[in-house]
């Protein structure tokens, strides 16, 4: 479903209006425009463009999904990429996100219902009073909330790194073998939250820079507060990409350290079994020998084997052998 917002010198005016009414309201120097349209066909985006004035480039960028988080500019207004992020369960969802900005209009074309368009909305009304900045303070609670919500999966992802590490150190008997396809899995949802979303941070850089043309002064710290939010969600990313590989890392060396202990244990009965084995086979000769045709050979033979087996238990036990 679209949606619009009419703002009218720096006040929310009305609501709902059909998108046909576009042109009307931007050529009235005091007001905003914001749309919003969630999967829109071909002919809704060209609508768009004939009210507006789109580049074609721009539109067909909007129509095609898996585009590179970005800002191009044309000559009567931006175009920006961007994703916004969830962990649903175990499930990465990124919703791309394309955006149009011009002088007093933003239009926000979402791929599907994942990307919570309400919520962007709640804040902009938490500050109606910033509404007096226009298109500039609209698109940076846009863009606010994007970056928000990459902590938020960052935060679930760090957690279930804890886990695994806590996981790993466990005294659990057996090879554990989740813990490398939990490490594998996880590894991948870094790399394609990575890819999609701390590019983020090239955008907002981008608009920084260009604040002097862009926006009032008084934005820039907002805009400056949501750049360090994206280095910091960069950060943290790459931070918890080293962890999953030293926890993969740790996961393979601990099962060879476990080969060893059993290649240890079985080296050590072998040897113990290999007495009783060496004594009988002495004794099994057909010659004689001390104690031979007597029962007290073997009962020495016995003892021997008890004596010598109990001698090499208790060294490979002091050892950590067995």
């Amino acid at each position: 479903m679209n949606r619009t917002r009419l703002y009218r010198d720096g006040a929310l005016e009305t609501e709902g209006f059909p998108v046909e009414e576009v042109s009307e309201h931007v050529k009235d120097p005091s007001a905003v425009v914001w749309f919003d349209l969630c999967s829109p066909t071909p002919s809704d985006l060209e609508m768009i463009s004939e009210e507006l004035g789109l580049h074609h480039l721009a539109v067909e960028d909007a129509l095609q999904s898996h585009q590179r988080p970005k800002l191009d500019s044309y000559d009567s207004h931006l175009f920006i990429t961007v994703y916004g992020a969830r962990l649903d369960g175990g499930t990465l969802d990124l919703v791309e996100v394309s955006i149009f900005v011009t002088k007093n209009a933003l239009v926000t074309v979402r791929e599907n219902p994942g990307f919570d368009i309400d919520e962007v909305v709640r804040r902009w009304d938490a500050n109606p009073e910033m509404a007096r900045y226009g298109v500039p303070y609209l698109l940076h609670g846009l863009l606010d909330y994007v970056v928000d919500g990459y902590f938020d999966v960052l935060q679930a992802m760090d957690d279930r790194v804890e886990a695994l590490e806590d996981d790993l150190f466990a005294d659990v008997p057996g090879d554990r073998i989740h813990i490398q396809r939990l490490t594998f899995e996880m590894r991948k949802k870094l790399v394609r939250f990575r890819r999609l979303a701390v590019p983020v941070r090239e955008v907002v850089g981008s608009l920084l820079r260009r604040s002097v043309e862009m926006f009032d002064p008084a934005l820039t710290p907002y805009y400056q507060d949501v750049y360090d939010h994206t280095l910091r969600a960069a950060e943290w990313t790459d931070s918890l990409r080293e962890l999953v590989g030293n926890v993969r890392e740790a996961h393979i060396n601990q099962q060879g350290f476990r080969l060893n202990d059993i290649m240890k244990r079985i080296t050590s009965w072998a040897a113990i079994i290999a007495v009783p084995t060496m004594i009988t086979g002495f004794y099994g000769q057909n010659v004689p020998y001390p104690g031979f045709g007597h029962m007290v050979g073997f009962w020495i033979s016995t003892l021997a084997i008890v004596v010598t087996s109990a001698i090499l238990y208790t060294i490979f036990k002091r050892r950590g052998w067995l």
